[in-house]
């Protein structure tokens, strides 16, 4: 089944692929080319965590689009803290040094997850705008680290125009270079040698491959529905994954279509897909089962769902009780955590917690319309 959405109704209300998020400015802040340091300030205690310095392995952090927070979880009872990092806080990615790199509306926001400290503010170097919430902020989405964890990559989405992925320099915390891209690159993701990076340009329906040496940009168009609607169609590419066995990049669309593309090449292929939903995100673990959120129909087709693809291509659909954004995997694979800060109309502030093996499901509060999520 192929949907396709017509209409200036429709068009208007889909503007960009989804709908809006009430916008809120806030002051203008000064640019700056190079870091803003922040002095560390010992988090406030609070009755589940009486220390800032104990954060256990398995501890979620996930990052609140409705505020200026990323919130730590304990996957068994709740929020156990914040921190502050900068406005409408989309994506989040952790190194193995245990930093967490999280792009705001107003610059990427370092975290020492340990000390549950903010330890930097690195501003962009694009011009975005005023700061703020909804899904059409200007500011960071997608964002990544190198293998090595020697660059953070973040796709910048620029108002009214194409979007850039700005390089950032994890050891001086200043942007080394600024790539051009497509419309709002809702996911960045490397390839595992460290050589590319891919941009998923939701409004271009495009990715985006830059060679991470010479940083020449490559754009590929995705759109297995074709492009018919322009900004106004709902069937865009959102999120991707890296698939592990021959780096080939997934793109799910609607649950019932997965396009598989080559980044050699620029070949797409199409492999079915059983959920016939609206689907955002996406993990992948490193047997390569794929996990992808359902956020609900569009038109038609089925409610909200997490769909757990083997590489097979065999496919567990996992019903879940309202829409969803974007989902992590325990280091086990045994459990899912989906969060709840859809980026259109319906979210909620939570996560639901899935057990892969029984398929059972328990809702947990977390945050402010959690949208990004590590798994500490």
């Amino acid at each position: 089944m192929i949907r396709r959405i017509v209409g200036a109704a429709l068009v208007t209300a889909a503007l960009a692929g989804c709908v809006q998020g009430a916008a809120e400015s806030v002051p203008e802040r000064p640019r700056k080319s190079t870091v803003t340091p922040v002095p560390p300030k010992p988090p406030k205690p609070s009755a589940s965590a009486s220390t800032p310095t104990a954060t256990p392995r398995g501890t979620l952090l996930v990052a609140d689009f409705d505020s200026d927070t990323v919130t730590f979880v304990d996957p068994a009872r709740g929020p156990v803290g914040s921190v502050k990092v900068g406005l409408a806080p989309y994506g989040i990615a952790l190194g193995r040094d245990g930093r967490a790199w999280v792009s705001t509306a107003e610059g990427v926001a370092v975290v020492d997850t340990a000390t549950r400290t903010r330890t930097a503010l690195i501003p962009y170097d694009t011009e975005t705008g005023r700061p703020t919430l909804g899904e059409y902020r200007g500011g960071g989405m997608g964002i990544a680290l190198a293998p090595d964890g020697r660059h953070a990559y973040v796709g910048v989405t620029v108002p009214d125009r194409e979007g850039v992925l700005e390089v950032i320099d994890t050891t001086s915390g200043t942007v080394s270079d600024t790539v051009p891209v497509g419309r709002r690159p809702f996911d960045v993701d490397v390839s595992r040698d460290g050589r590319e990076v891919y941009a998923t340009n939701h409004d271009s329906f495009s990715v985006t491959k830059v060679d991470t040496a010479s940083l020449a940009p490559r754009t590929y168009e995705v759109a297995p529905y074709g492009t018919e609607g322009g900004l106004g169609s709902w069937l865009k590419p959102h999120y991707a994954a890296v698939r592990p066995s021959d780096g080939a990049l997934l793109l799910p669309f609607e649950g019932e279509r997965l396009a598989v593309l080559d980044p050699r090449t620029g070949k797409v292929t199409i492999d079915p897909m059983t959920a016939d939903t609206h689907q955002h995100g996406v993990t992948i673990t490193p047997d390569g089962t794929l996990l992808v959120v359902g956020t609900g129909p569009v038109t038609d087709g089925e409610p909200p769902s997490l769909t757990v693809r083997s590489p097979d291509g065999r496919e567990r659909v996992i019903p879940l009780q309202g829409p969803h954004e974007n989902v992590a995997v325990s280091p086990d694979g045994r459990t899912a955590y989906v969060t709840g800060g859809f980026t259109r109309e319906g979210s909620w502030d939570g996560i639901t917690v899935v057990d892969l093996d029984s398929g059972d499901t328990r809702r947990l509060p977390a945050g402010v319309r959690p949208l990004g999520i590590v798994v500490l």
